[in-house]
């Protein structure tokens, strides 16, 4: 069901200084850059930033993620965030695992590892 890692979400309470600190250790500008949201291509990958967070979020790609949600709390997780619409086709959800952990999981076109 897992497509592999996809995503990390880190806080960040001043969005502008986090988003000058990660282009200048990536060498590279945000492709998206939102008072909401800051996301960066590091190979492939995202590295998301937000403003409001309170820990870091993990989330593993899958295809369809309606079904993954279903058969996650089918197999024991715990409902969470439910999936929704991020834009652009993009789907993101939460769940709790059986040990207690968020499990993100992201539905998203777009990816291509590079």
């Amino acid at each position: 069901m897992f497509l592999g890692l996809r995503t990390v979400i880190y806080p960040a309470k001043d969005l502008a200084a986090g988003k000058a600190w990660y282009e200048k250790m990536l060498g590279s500008a945000a492709y998206f850059d939102e008072p909401f949201y800051v996301g960066f291509n590091v190979g492939g990958y995202e590295l998301g930033l937000v403003p409001d967070g309170t820990s870091s979020e993990t989330y593993w790609g899958v295809e369809k993620i309606q079904e993954a949600w279903k058969e996650l709390i089918a197999n024991g997780a715990q409902p969470k965030d439910e999936p929704k619409n991020v834009g652009g086709g993009i789907w993101v959800a939460t769940l709790t695992d059986p040990q207690g952990n968020t499990l993100g999981i992201i539905e998203n076109p777009h990816f291509q590892i590079s």
